[in-house]
């Protein structure tokens, strides 16, 4: 299968601010990576330049085995971009826009069957700029995905999205991957990421800190648990590296069943945080 994208010390320069600089990020052949960081950390320009968008002052990139820098139109027809803001015409109706830029392909998707996909085909003759916000993100990953790309680029997909248009959205997202699809994502949606992306990178300062799955980030799968339970003294909290033992010795300490016991350790958002704030 290989790397679809495989990026060794990118550099990128504007006067005296180094907004990448020296990044090392590798996204296998049909996974979901998920790039995150704080804003100005570098991720747009990183992305930016394997998209083939921005040039680059130092550094190897490889997309789909070629570099972004000399690509050709064959190339770019193997890679989708859903951009933050929408690239299509708003008075056109959503067939009239996904037919318009499947023209633009030698081998694109059959309009009708990537409308049914993405869930507008009950939309199909409303004009675009009718739609619900959630509804024009579906159409600007038809726009995306039309041509059948191999690769594809999201950036910060569901910004604005209600908690109900989100999970319909990464059910598109997971059958696109399902489909052979690899998709690096941009998102400031931590819960976004974990239920998402098969691996996580995390950029700041325009340096990759950490790079692991969402389960394994930062040391979190190895890191302390805090058991925490309530008896006639109050309420209690014990940090350990063995938290079965912990609520075993409880149950028999306490006769039974402890009240409000919780056994927990760092959420992602907890060792993002940590992360972030470590090279800050």
């Amino acid at each position: 299968m290989g790397r679809a994208i495989d990026v060794r010390g990118l550099r990128k320069r504007y006067g005296s601010f180094d907004a990448v600089d020296g990044v090392d990020l590798a996204v296998e052949t049909g996974e979901i990576l998920a790039l995150l960081g704080p804003n100005g950390a570098g991720k747009t320009t990183t992305v930016e330049i394997c998209e083939g968008y921005r040039s680059r002052d130092a550094g190897d990139v490889s997309v789909l085995g070629i570099d972004p820098a000399n690509a050709d139109r064959a190339w770019r027809e193997r890679v989708g971009v859903v951009l933050q803001t929408s690239g299509f015409t708003e008075e056109q109706t959503v067939r009239e826009t996904v037919t318009h830029f499947a023209s633009l392909y030698r081998h694109p998707r059959d309009v009708d069957t990537l409308l049914d996909a993405v869930g507008l085909t009950e939309q199909a003759n409303t004009r675009a700029r009718k739609l619900s916000g959630g509804q024009q993100r579906r159409l600007d990953v038809a726009i995306g995905v039309v041509g059948q790309p191999e690769l594809l680029f999201l950036d910060e997909p569901t910004t604005g999205f209600d908690p109900e248009a989100r999970r319909h959205f990464w059910d598109l997202i997971r059958r696109l991957r399902d489909d052979g699809t690899t998709i690096l994502l941009t998102t400031h949606y931590l819960e976004e990421a974990e239920a998402l992306a098969d691996r996580l990178a995390v950029i700041v300062r325009g340096q990759v800190v950490a790079d692991s799955t969402p389960s394994t980030l930062g040391g979190r799968d190895s890191a302390a648990a805090i058991v925490r339970w309530l008896d006639h003294d109050g309420p209690h909290e014990i940090r350990t590296d063995t938290p079965t033992h912990v609520v075993a010795e409880l149950s028999s300490r306490l006769g039974g069943e402890a009240a409000e016991l919780t056994v927990s350790r760092p959420t992602l958002e907890d060792v993002y945080l940590r992360l972030i704030g470590a090279t800050s």
